[in-house]
């Protein structure tokens, strides 16, 4: 039977959860995702976790922060003086942003904190400095 190598096109349905069981992503009720191994389309540790798979075959693949979206970096979070945001952004931890950065580039951001004076911005993955378990399912190649 012919496993998974570099180069190869595979089909492939999953589930991404959390060290505490919560599901952050699913192929469930749809297509299969369909990418080449090995070129850098999916996170890392997940493309090594899938090498050698055969059509058919499940397996359940572990990968933590720094094959995943990497470690939580504090230097990626940021203070922003209140009295600079205009009033109809929305200021709720949580909410999310696009923010643009002194060079022009669009980058996303995630309230993270709130106080009287300044909003704590962080630019980190959501994913970020979290290991990340995957349920595979190889539907096939090519």
């Amino acid at each position: 039977m012919t496993q998974a190598k570099p180069g190869d096109t595979l089909h492939l349905h999953y589930k991404g959860t959390l060290d505490d069981g919560s599901v952050f992503d699913s192929s469930e009720g749809r297509d299969p995702l369909t990418f080449e191994l090995g070129a850098g389309q999916i996170i890392p540790g997940l493309e090594k976790g899938l090498m050698g798979m055969e059509v058919g075959e499940t397996r359940k693949v572990r990968v933590e922060a720094a094959e995943a979206y990497g470690e939580h970096m504090p230097e990626r979070m940021q203070a922003v003086d209140r009295a600079n945001v205009p009033d109809h952004i929305p200021t709720e931890p949580g909410t999310q942003l696009q923010v643009q950065t002194q060079d022009g580039q669009a980058m996303n951001v995630v309230i993270a904190e709130v106080t009287d004076t300044q909003l704590v911005l962080d630019a980190n993955h959501p994913l970020a400095g979290k290991a990340l378990t995957f349920d595979v399912e190889l539907v096939s190649i090519g």
